[in-house]
């Protein structure tokens, strides 16, 4: 008797006593699913032993009931489909190899042990998420292809995007439909009126949790529930926030591209380390209604955006300093006049050169008279 045909008689034996004691599918031993081989789980699946190395497909069907899977052993999937309308509870990590199918139902992790997840390897992918087939609860990927995370909560499904990676990192991610100052599942709460200087408002309506030890960027997604039209009107002054873990307060994560419009759309990330994060969401810049800033200037001589421009600011005693990405000040004058041309007056490390490098830079303008502050970006290109 081979190995595939002692699962399927396994299985049926124990479906067939479902209706008596028999609870759940108890494996003990070494289970294998061969290449083409199919198992189906009516019952809940707990797994003390060896259940790791499958080729075929693993199937989990309820219309009545939830199911579980539990036990001590991390079970492992080639291809897997759930089709449980009162969704599939993992009390364990469970690993996909190659595909996942959402067809009815969501998979539920603990979002209180962010640790137990649905984890896809090896590049694995899912189809048929939408709002009611998702992942509520964490879900991880160890893989170096471009990946959505099928997250959600409750009936909304909020994706999170990791671009492509090198050397198949790690990076785990949840989604959280609540205000982050009254979250449900973490010791602390993140204080939407405690951020840095150029940071207007911060969303109130979500956020995300995201894990990972490798630098990146990420992209994240938002509709009208978002409320992205209580942050900003023009999405150039939408901005990726997150909350440090060293400074306790919400810091700029950048803007280095977005689409779509109020009610729905994508915005990425400057690259940062997400462990550096408790949490991420949308933020705002300070806006600039009063003056006009342009914000790209390229002083390469020729006599046109040669220097950086605000509007309206002569009229004004102020203050401007400019910052590039990690928060260094590499210009900074008092009534500034329309001037600027690139050059540093800071001892900043450009080689030998003042002149700063092509890049996205941030300003911070202070009117004095007005006792108002304004901030945002230029772009620096030659």
């Amino acid at each position: 008797m081979n190995k595939t045909l002692r699962i399927l008689i396994i299985v049926t034996v124990l479906f067939s006593q479902s209706g008596k004691s028999q609870t759940a599918f108890h494996n003990f031993g070494n289970v294998q699913i061969h290449d083409e081989g199919q198992i189906g789980f009516h019952m809940d699946l707990e797994n003390d032993g060896t259940f790791n190395e499958n080729l075929g497909l693993a199937g989990f069907y309820n219309t009545d009931n939830a199911l579980t899977i539990s036990g001590t052993e991390i079970p492992k999937f080639y291809e897997m489909e759930v089709d449980v309308i009162d969704n599939l509870l993992l009390e364990i990590n469970t690993e996909v190899e190659n595909s996942l199918s959402y067809l009815n139902g969501k998979i539920i992790t603990p979002r209180l042990t962010p640790s137990i997840s649905l984890d896809f390897l090896n590049d694995a992918i899912y189809v048929l998420e939408d709002n009611q087939r998702h992942t509520d609860g964490y879900s991880s990927y160890f893989g170096d292809n471009e990946f959505t995370f099928p997250i959600g909560d409750d009936n909304k499904l909020r994706p999170l995007i990791t671009p492509f990676q090198n050397g198949s990192p790690e990076f785990s991610a949840a989604y959280f439909n609540e205000d982050p100052n009254f979250p449900s599942t973490f010791s602390e709460t993140f204080n939407t009126s405690l951020s840095e200087g150029i940071i207007n408002n911060v969303n109130i309506n979500e956020f995300w949790d995201f894990n990972g030890t490798q630098e990146t960027p990420v992209t994240l997604t938002w509709n009208s529930d978002s409320d992205i039209n209580a942050l900003v009107d023009d999405l150039l002054n939408l901005r990726v926030v997150g909350w440090s873990a060293t400074e306790n307060q919400w810091t700029d994560l950048g803007n280095v591209d977005f689409t779509g419009n109020i009610n729905t759309g994508t915005i990425t990330s400057t690259s940062f380390v997400p462990n550096d994060y408790e949490i991420i969401t949308f933020g705002s810049l300070i806006g600039s209604d009063g003056i006009t800033v342009y914000n790209g200037i390229s002083p390469n001589g020729d006599g046109k955006n040669d220097v950086f421009i605000i509007e309206g600011v002569q009229l004004f005693r102020n203050t401007l300093k400019i910052y590039n990405r990690w928060g260094r000040t590499v210009y900074d004058v008092e009534n500034y006049k329309n001037d600027w041309n690139g050059i540093t007056n800071k001892k900043v490390l450009v080689g030998d050169s003042k002149k700063l490098p092509v890049g996205t830079y941030f300003y911070v303008l202070n009117l004095h008279d007005e006792n108002k502050e304004y901030a945002g970006w230029l772009y620096i290109n030659y």
